[in-house]
């Protein structure tokens, strides 16, 4: 039987939100073996002086616990 975990990661990027979704998997794959699947549940801007200067991108990222 297949366990799966699942963690709430948030990357970030000065350019755009793919970007910053791909930080946030490559963040978690530092310490994290195994990840399967990575799915985006929230998008938002930082925003100063009325202009976007980060992008957030807010991930669960599931990985099969070792036994």
């Amino acid at each position: 039987m297949v366990v799966y975990k699942i963690i709430d990661i948030v990357g970030v990027s000065e350019n755009n939100f793919a970007e910053a979704a791909k930080n946030a998997v490559a963040e978690a794959a530092k310490t994290v073996r195994g990840i399967k699947r990575a799915e985006i549940v929230k998008l938002d801007l930082k925003v100063e002086n009325d202009k976007v200067t980060r992008y957030r991108a807010e991930v669960k990222v599931s990985f099969e616990i070792e036994k």
